[in-house]
């Protein structure tokens, strides 16, 4: 398996959908980054990361919102497409395995850099304030019915 990470900022909310009976929690990462050019000068580099969270654990969303900051993990695809003028294009996607919060807003509720603890994290929850939010490896096997979610 190949594992990309990435520290960036949300550019929107993310959208949260059903495909075929299973719930995906869409959203983009944008990480930035100086770099200088051929001439010396100082500009800045941004690359999107367009996510897909396969998760039935939907409680992160409402925290998912523009300008938060977020610390993913998962699988990486390269997306290659034909725009309508003819030129081929691409884009890097990555399958979501887990999500942290790292904070960057403060208005709106959303947390800023731990606004609530716990969290769901390879089938135990913690005393790991870190939010970390991680797809179950295998299905569940409780008939609990309930997400184990503090909230």
């Amino acid at each position: 398996m190949i594992k990309m990470q990435v520290i960036g900022n949300l550019g929107k909310d993310c959208l949260v959908n059903n495909v075929n009976g299973r719930t995906v929690i869409n959203f983009s990462v944008a990480h930035t980054e100086k770099i200088k050019d051929a001439q010396g000068n100082l500009k800045d580099k941004t690359i999107w990361v367009e996510c897909a969270y396969w998760t039935d654990r939907t409680g992160i969303s409402p925290y998912l919102k523009k300008g938060t900051q977020v610390y993913v993990d998962g699988a990486p695809d390269i997306r290659t497409y034909t725009t309508n003028d003819g030129r081929n294009g691409a884009s890097l996607s990555l399958r979501v395995l887990s999500v942290q919060l790292l904070g960057g807003r403060s208005e709106g509720g959303a947390p800023d850099g731990g606004g609530y603890s716990g969290g769901y994290a390879g089938g135990q929850t913690g005393g790991n304030s870190g939010n970390t939010y991680s797809a179950p490896s295998a299905p569940a096997g409780n008939d609990g019915g309930a997400d184990d979610l503090p909230f």
